[in-house]
């Protein structure tokens, strides 16, 4: 499932940027403020456990990397079961992935990032369709994509969401007197 998030956003973000008028500058990073150093002590036992491996090079382990490792063990710590067995497979997947490809997903990713928190909406919102599709249309879709020119392309991604039928509402009774 990481697989088809990660190559229906790189499809979204290709046709977005194909669709950009001008190209625009990427935005600059925010000023962060310098990592501390996580001490090995200053780790719960849980933590400490999780990462034991790097304990003996903990103190040489550059201050941004300790912090990525604690906070990345206490996400883990505060998973139910079934997040942990889903984590665990999306990072099974990653790891037999090529590191081409890895870098291309990370560079999609910074992409993403990278627009506008509306465009991100509209990208969720388009893999979330995209996701509950049987999979026969999904396949169909994707055939469909790659057949496309690029102004092919331009030309669905431009073209506003059909509209959604609205819910039904219940009759209402009529209004007597008053309001």
């Amino acid at each position: 499932m990481i697989r088809a998030l990660l190559v229906f956003v790189g499809l979204v973000l290709a046709a977005e940027s194909a669709v950009a008028q001008a190209p625009a500058a990427p935005a600059p990073a925010p000023a962060a403020a310098p990592a501390v150093p996580k001490t090995w002590s200053s780790m719960s036992p849980q933590q400490q456990q999780l990462l034991k491996s790097y304990q003996g090079k903990w103190d040489s382990l550059p201050p941004e990397r300790q912090q990525a490792l604690a906070g990345g063990s206490q996400r883990w710590l505060s998973m139910s079961p079934e997040e942990r067995s889903s984590a665990q497979q999306r990072f099974t997947q990653w790891r037999a992935m090529p590191p081409e490809q890895r870098q291309q997903l990370r560079q999609r990713w910074q992409q993403y990032k990278g627009l506008p928190p509306e465009q991100q909406q509209r990208v969720r919102e388009s893999f979330n369709r995209f996701r509950q599709m049987p999979p026969d249309k999904r396949t169909e879709l994707r055939k469909q994509w790659r057949q496309m020119t690029p102004e092919q392309r331009r030309g669905v991604i431009q073209r506003p969401p059909a509209p959604r039928p609205a819910a039904p509402h219940p009759p209402q009774p009529p209004r007597r007197g008053g309001r």
